[in-house]
């Protein structure tokens, strides 16, 4: 019988190879709701652990198969992909398994011309298992050995080493390759008490005072989550909510899914928060969250959800504090994201830079005199961060690039911030956090003000 967690992650791992799809929000969706737990565990190991492992395991394939792997049926080589990580990260699970359901699923997809040679390609390496142990070469280390041992893309590993360092860039492949943390943002105090009595373990956050992280139990079926007293967000990610300027007038723009929205709410008892999203399905499930949380955080009366284009905002209100998270490649978020190190190019960074030029152009035409701006972004490539800050200054000179330290040395000197290092979160002026160097994800944030009055 095929086993029900290898069937869901082979049909998620087509859905996400021939329709774009995310991992992560299929992985989380209804479809996986007839799984047990522990199926719907395998199916989660086998979808991130085959899209982290990609190259390798086609590496290992190249091998064994006689023609180019990329010349396979797609069902063929994700089946084979399937079993071929099974077999060199999954010991504790036997290889004829792993052999035979591969080899159903090419059956199942009406590829059952290709069943034998899976069968045998599997069964040879079965016989001759490979180490999957990420183990450099003694000596210097260079980018085609990163790029071999952790499974990223040459031209993305080669900009990483060049702009940061070899150093860095090993940090970060390393860690993109781990299962991240799941951190929460407690929005309610007397919720972690809560939660440990729902037998959730927990453990201090390591960036942010007010976060903890997951060490073992579903968070998501507890009261505390479902009333939002509780929200699963990023420490990298929170702390960039922190460091946006307090305000009665906030503008969140692509807000969905609206994590930051809500901190922004909580931390501004007085404020109104307009919260922008693109997509109106997004935007209604925002709403929704929104509509659940507890009334005791007194927030729900304060942030009002919009569907529509921030470039195009159907009022004219003006803001004295707006959030510009923008839409980005997101290569500060490959452990939560690995399939987006496959599909990018430099063509999308071009295509991306101009978007979010147009986003922050508009977003700073909704800045009150006085007011403040963060630009940020989970990408960790210069030509979504400090190239397009640069670029719209220069189109807009009455606006100033604000120095981030002292609000950092704010949140430190308040105990929010516990990060012992500070200037490590500092490039120049603005906050930037890398994966491997700091116990988060990969983000970057530039504050930018209007004067009171306006240069002449």
């Amino acid at each position: 019988m095929l086993s029900p967690a290898r069937s869901a992650a082979f049909d998620i791992l087509l859905k996400v190879e021939q329709q774009k799809a995310y991992a992560s929000e299929l992985l989380n969706s209804a479809r996986l709701a007839h799984l047990s737990s522990a199926d719907r565990a395998l199916c989660t190991e086998l979808v991130m652990g085959v899209l982290r492992w990609q190259s390798r395991l086609d590496h290992t394939l190249a091998d064994l198969v006689s023609k180019p792997v990329a010349k396979l049926d797609p069902e063929v080589l994700l089946a084979l992909r399937l079993a071929v990580y099974q077999i060199m990260f999954l010991q504790r699970i036997p290889a004829h398994a792993s052999v035979n359901d591969s080899v159903e699923l090419v059956k199942r997809k009406r590829k059952r011309s290709a069943a034998p040679f899976v069968n045998a390609v599997l069964r040879k390496l079965a016989a001759n298992p490979i180490s999957a142990e990420p183990v450099l070469a003694p000596g210097p280390t260079t980018v085609p050995d990163l790029v071999q041992i952790y499974a990223h893309p040459l031209w993305l590993v080669d900009r990483w080493a060049v702009r940061y360092g070899l150093e860095r860039a090993a940090a970060i492949c390393a860690y993109d390759q781990k299962v991240p943390p799941t951190s929460i943002r407690l929005l309610d105090p007397s919720a972690e008490r809560e939660l440990m009595g729902a037998g959730i373990e927990i453990s201090p956050g390591l960036l942010m005072q007010s976060a903890r992280r997951i060490v073992a139990g579903d968070v998501t079926s507890t009261t505390a989550f479902r009333d939002g007293r509780i929200t699963i967000q990023d420490e990298g990610s929170q702390l960039v909510a922190h460091v946006v300027a307090a305000g009665n007038r906030i503008l969140d723009c692509c807000a969905a899914p609206g994590g930051k929205t809500i901190l922004l709410a909580a931390r501004n008892p007085n404020a109104q928060v307009i919260a922008a999203e693109l997509h109106p399905q997004r935007a209604s499930a925002m709403q929704a969250r929104v509509a659940h949380l507890s009334s005791s955080l007194a927030v729900r009366d304060r942030i009002r959800i919009v569907a529509a284009d921030v470039t195009r905002l159907p009022f004219a209100t003006s803001f004295d504090s707006i959030l510009a998270d923008v839409p980005c490649s997101g290569t500060g978020t490959l452990a939560r994201h690995p399939e987006i190190k496959w599909r990018l190019t430099l063509d999308d960074l071009a295509d991306l830079h101009s978007r979010q030029i147009s986003i922050l152009t508009s977003a700073l035409d909704r800045l009150s005199p006085g007011g403040c701006l963060l630009y940020c972004s989970c990408s960790l490539e210069p030509e979504e961060n400090e190239e397009v800050v640069r670029e719209v200054l220069r189109q807009k000179p009455d606006f100033r690039l604000v120095d981030c330290k002292p609000e950092l040395t704010r949140l430190r000197q308040s105990g929010e911030l516990i990060w012992p290092d500070l200037d490590s979160l500092l490039d120049g002026s603005s906050v930037r956090t890398f994966p491997g160097i700091h116990p988060c994800d990969g983000f970057f944030a530039a504050m930018i003000m209007m004067p009171s009055v306006r240069q002449r």
